[in-house]
């Protein structure tokens, strides 16, 4: 089984697309290859009405409580993307709300950097309540449980680790929030490269608002983060 790290201060299934061209249900956009989202019959009615009502504190951000996910899988030679998220972990200072929304902030600018490696990605998210901040809380908890026992070990790399990173592989890479108001865009990952960015720069922006005391809890899974070991296409497939 391949290992991850994760690093929580306070992920759900991915479409994996081959880097060797597009299929049926997909889009090709400036050669990246993403799944489109199928679509689910839902009824809003109560969540958007709850929106609405007049009794309902506003934030900074927005009313009630969002939770949401990203995942992104990587294409990449030499696994700098993981070593950029071993130095973003390594350099958390503390746990207060500004190192969280820091710390998330930095993992968004790493994946926007690096998104010439993307071959698929995806998003979801869920809207609660002022008064249902436990429920919020739960679910965040049951997506990180979720992605978390998919693996039998965790890897944690050591701040003065020069372990030489090895060959090609896939990565990906999973962030799952908790943030206060219902302004922050989840929608869009997977449909376009253009969506996918708008979702992680919208994350990147909120998180800092207020500095930081918006974002409730922030958790970041990446795999492999072991440097002997490949995650290939047919392990996203059944993992993610």
């Amino acid at each position: 089984m391949l290992s991850f790290f994760t690093l929580s201060v306070a992920l759900i299934g991915m479409n994996y697309v081959p880097s060797t061209g597009a299929f049926a249900g997909t889009s090709l956009i400036s050669s990246h290859a993403f799944f489109k989202k199928q679509p689910v019959s839902k009824l809003y009615l109560f969540d958007n009405m709850s929106k609405l009502n007049p009794f309902e504190e506003s934030g900074m951000l927005g009313k009630g409580i969002t939770v949401g996910k990203v995942q992104i899988a990587f294409a990449t030679r030499d696994r700098l993307i993981c070593k950029a998220l071993e130095k973003c972990a390594n350099d958390v200072e503390g746990d207060d709300p500004g190192s969280l929304a820091q710390f998330t902030n930095e993992i968004c600018l790493v994946l926007l950097r690096n998104s010439a490696d993307w071959v698929g990605a995806c998003s979801a998210s869920k809207w609660f309540t002022s008064d249902d901040a436990g429920k919020a809380e739960k679910l965040h908890n049951e997506w990180v449980n979720k992605e978390a026992s998919k693996f039998e070990k965790e890897y944690i790399p050591s701040s003065n680790d020069e372990t030489k990173a090895g060959g090609p592989t896939t990565v990906v890479v999973s962030l799952v929030v908790e943030i206060q108001g219902d302004s922050t865009n989840f929608d869009g990952a997977g449909f376009s490269l253009a969506g996918t960015k708008e979702v992680i720069t919208s994350l990147a922006s909120d998180v800092l608002v207020d500095e930081g005391y918006c974002l409730n809890a922030s958790e970041v899974f990446w795999c492999p983060s072991d440097p002997t070991e490949v995650m290939s296409s047919i392990d996203v497939i059944t993992d993610f």
